[in-house]
């Protein structure tokens, strides 16, 4: 999960990471009153959007006094940047800023590691900087266990050529950004820029955090820093439901067992869709290795909610879960679902206990049911259908 800036702002601030006081607006007086609380004098405004480039688009401006804080938010709510709609500014104090610094720690999946990244020169395009010059860009990787430690720290400072009395001051935040990053359960903390003041302070003036959603178990905390309004409906309401969703741009419903089988389902129901008028997957939904009525009902309503779907394919392979329980699952889920199911379900078992399953959908008769014997024999059925429908 990608954090706003101020919500990244307040991790810092949790753990002693030094940062500037702001406040969130949602409207133009609200940021003239945010103005006034910080005392009056000059704010940046900064639009609160989970995208880069904010600054180019035109939403960072500076405002010398609370009058213009609020002309300068009028500018921004609203802003499309990148398809990104403004709906929150933060007021930042303005900041005495004499050098610019770049830090990053995140997950290396291709070394199965961390790496740290750091860099004298902030506030640039830190992808153009590591390609036209790579040598201004210090790699360090970071043990998991060990961490950042003072030690760590002076070592990174080193890689990016800092001075020794700038390292000094530099080390100490280094560590509190990798608190932020371990305690958090992060995949990434950067800092663009981390600025020295011209007092000599350093201060993360710009933070983004992308938090691991595999550790929400811990963090029972993060789930107050979920964007509700930018989630889709559907994903989200999957969330609750404790279902392993996630919408495509399709016309067939996919309801498999395992995270391998829902993607070779993909695969198989798209090239199959190429025959009937370019019809796609809507979905990815791996219920697990339980395929109980409530879970099956919770799945299909899901993907019935989906206005674009005009058929599911219900594709299961009966392991621990045979395809007799499978089997039940569905057409007791039919049966709680009632008249909001609607559409055609085409369904394939395979594996464990395979006639038992395919003999009590059979039984049941169920006038949405099409039971295929083969995953191609399946896929192409539900593509037929959903192009029928369309």
């Amino acid at each position: 999960m990608d954090l706003f800036e101020y919500q990244a702002r307040d991790l810092f601030e949790k753990h002693g990471v030094p940062v500037l006081k702001a406040q969130v607006a949602t409207t133009p007086a609200e940021a003239k009153k945010a103005a006034e609380e910080l005392g009056g004098g000059t704010v940046v405004v900064k639009s609160q959007v989970k995208i880069g480039g904010r600054g180019k688009a035109g939403g960072v401006k500076v405002a010398k006094n609370p009058d213009e804080a609020e002309a300068r938010a009028e500018e921004i709510l609203g802003l499309d940047i990148k398809g990104h709609i403004t709906e929150k500014v933060m007021i930042a104090e303005g900041a005495d800023i004499a050098e610019e610094y770049y830090f990053s720690v995140l997950l290396d999946r291709s070394n199965r590691t961390y790496l740290a990244m750091c860099s004298k020169e902030g506030g640039v395009e830190i992808e153009q900087l590591a390609e036209e010059r790579p040598e201004a860009l210090g790699k360090v990787p970071v043990n998991a266990i060990d961490g950042i430690d003072a030690a760590k720290a002076e070592e990174i400072a080193a890689a990016a050529g800092f001075d020794a009395d700038t390292a000094a001051k530099v080390a100490p935040v280094l560590t509190k950004l990798w608190t932020v990053f371990a305690e958090e359960d992060a995949t990434l903390v950067e800092v663009n820029p981390l600025v020295k003041t011209g007092a000599g302070e350093i201060i993360a003036l710009d933070g983004k955090v992308s938090l691991d959603e595999n550790a929400d178990f811990r963090q029972p905390e993060h789930a107050e820093l979920v964007d509700i309004s930018a989630e889709d409906p559907l994903e989200l309401k999957a969330k609750k439901l404790d279902l392993n969703y996630v919408k495509l741009d399709g016309q067939v419903g996919i309801i498999g067992n395992g995270a391998g089988l829902v993607m070779s389902t993909l695969d198989v129901v798209a090239y199959a869709g190429e025959n009937h008028g370019g019809v796609k997957p809507a979905n990815f939904l791996d219920i697990g290795g339980g395929a109980s009525a409530e879970v099956m009902a919770n799945g299909l309503d899901v993907i019935l909610g989906d206005e674009q779907v005009e058929s599911v394919f219900v594709n299961v392979f009966g392991g621990i879960t045979a395809c007799d329980a499978v089997a039940n699952g569905i057409v007791k889920a039919l049966e709680i679902l009632g008249d909001s199911a609607t559409k055609p379900l085409v369904v394939r078992l395979d594996g464990n206990n395979v006639e038992e399953g395919r003999k009590i959908l059979a039984d049941a008769a169920h006038p949405l049911v099409t039971l295929t014997d083969t995953m191609d024999g399946g896929a192409d059925k539900a593509a037929e259908l959903a192009a029928a429908a369309k």
